[in-house]
């Protein structure tokens, strides 16, 4: 027994060893060349050592891969032998791929340098672009935790400014502390300093100022180093072109996201699902979307390309937000004046409706409608359908995870395979979706099924609005998933 207890701690030990490694030279490689290495979407990049070992302990029984850090670093090794363009690598799929097909191979090197033949001295100039988050509340906050934990070397996205209403003057040290710390999402993993001088904020080594606007015209952001910048605005006082054209008639704006759904003409978009149709030349005014939307529209694009659906229901069970009272008290809205932390609240959503602004097909088939809930994040998409074919849970299981695993929508779905899963579980998930997988449900006769959807309704969807920023600055890097 205690022969069997050292040889299990050195063996633990071994692999610590093994997997620092493996971090130092995913660091060297994200840091000197923007080249970032992932398993399966989990990052190697300041993160704990027992943390990625257990990664590939978990992702080798959900992904059905044999992975093991020893492997992973002689991969990594090997990447990092070659001349490749600003990338985002996946080793999990390059394990998997290696453990099938090493024999036709003399050397990982030999296997690695095939595998990535079109990264190799690839021409992918990014030209870094400055951002601005125009509010610092919920999302505007996360997108900026967001923002720093990609920013790498700097070639991609840079936080420059924020914009928030006329200040107090303990305003700068206030705005710090709300960024340092946060009652659902913890601590900041970094450096935030208030630096009151230059009338900014120290992130991480990013100064990023602090602007002071009741309009979003009247700024000048040229003054502030400012220039062709990506202004995503998080308040939600504008959706409409006219409204968010203000924002383009500063000096300095190139261009407009807006964090909630667009109305009129304003592009409505899902990054990984509908963002490659549009690009900084066919508008300057782009919505991402809802949060709801951003995690149901991957599932059904999924279900409707294997399945077909004919027609169905989704409901929402949402956390509260700021926009319902903590007590109750008036509010223009019908039962958002009841306290939402005291009550489950039934209200609108036009998660439905937004479905069809993706998929235009897909008008008249869906209803929907929400329950806010009090909890205060991560909320529930409950996808009822009625499908073409016959079909299993098996099957829709293994149509959601595959989609989570290789393809177009990794980043926008991601799979749970465990019993125990609650709503807290999904806290910090950059995914759309975690699809529960055990609570997929398929009636006998083979053609109502029922998902149930999790997502972090202000992290993941603030990933989904950083990624499609990326994209729309033509700042993404080339991806082997």
């Amino acid at each position: 027994m205690p022969e069997s207890y050292e040889k299990e701690l050195k063996q633990w030990v071994d692999n610590e060893k093994t997997t620092l490694e493996l971090q130092h030279i995913a660091s060297k490689l994200l840091l000197e060349r923007d080249v970032e290495l992932v398993m399966f979407r989990r990052k190697f990049f300041d993160k704990k050592l027992s943390e990625i070992i257990h990664d590939h302990n978990y992702l080798s029984e959900f992904a059905g891969v044999t992975l093991s850090t020893s492997l992973s670093k002689n991969l990594a090794e090997a990447i990092s032998k070659l001349d490749i363009a600003p990338s985002k690598i996946d080793l999990g799929r390059l394990s998997n791929e290696y453990n099938n097909e090493a024999k036709n191979f003399g050397s990982v090197d030999e296997f690695v340098k095939s595998k990535l033949v079109d990264f190799i001295g690839a021409d992918k100039k990014m030209i870094p672009r400055d951002v601005v988050l125009y509010g610092f509340g919920r999302i505007g906050r996360l997108a900026a935790r967001v923002l720093m934990d990609h920013a790498g070397s700097g070639h991609q996205l840079r936080l420059k400014g924020i914009v928030t209403r006329e200040r107090s003057t303990d305003d700068l040290p206030k705005r710090a502390s709300l960024l340092r710390k946060d009652s659902v999402h913890g601590k900041f993993g970094g450096v935030v300093l208030p630096d009151p001088e230059n009338n900014a904020i120290n992130i991480n080594g990013h100064s990023v100022k602090m602007i002071s606007a009741s309009s979003p015209s009247e700024i000048d952001y040229t003054a502030y180093g400012i220039n062709n910048a990506i202004i995503i605005d998080n308040t939600g006082v504008w959706r409409d072109e006219k409204g968010l054209g203000e924002h383009l008639k500063s000096k300095g704006a190139g261009m407009v996201i807006l964090t909630a759904p667009g109305k009129g003409d304003i592009p409505n978009i899902v990054y990984g699902v509908n963002h490659a149709n549009y690009n900084a030349s066919t508008s300057k005014i782009f919505s991402a979307a809802s949060c709801t939307t951003n995690a149901i529209v991957p599932v059904i694009d999924v279900l409707e390309n294997s399945l077909g659906i004919e027609q169905g229901h989704i409901e929402t069970v949402h956390a509260y937000t700021n926009d319902q009272n903590l007590l109750d008290n008036y509010h223009k809205k019908s039962r958002r004046g009841r306290s939402a932390p005291a009550n489950m609240v039934i209200t609108e959503t036009g998660a439905g409706k937004a479905v069809t602004k993706i998929f235009p097909d897909m008008k008249g088939k869906l209803t929907s409608n929400a329950v806010r809930v009090p909890v205060p994040n991560v909320s529930l998409a409950i996808l009822s359908l009625t499908v073409k074919r016959k079909t299993s849970v098996e099957e829709v299981n293994n149509f959601l995870r595959n989609a989570s695993l290789y393809g177009k929508l990794v980043e926008q779905i991601d799979f749970s395979i465990s019993e125990e899963i609650v709503s807290s579980d999904v806290i910090g998930n950059s995914h759309g979706c975690e699809i529960d997988s055990k609570a997929t449900i398929v009636s006998e006769d083979g053609k109502r099924v029922v998902v149930y959807a999790w997502y972090d309704n202000e992290y993941g969807y603030t990933s989904q609005v950083i990624r499609l920023a990326k994209h729309l600055a033509d700042v993404r890097r080339l991806v082997y998933y």
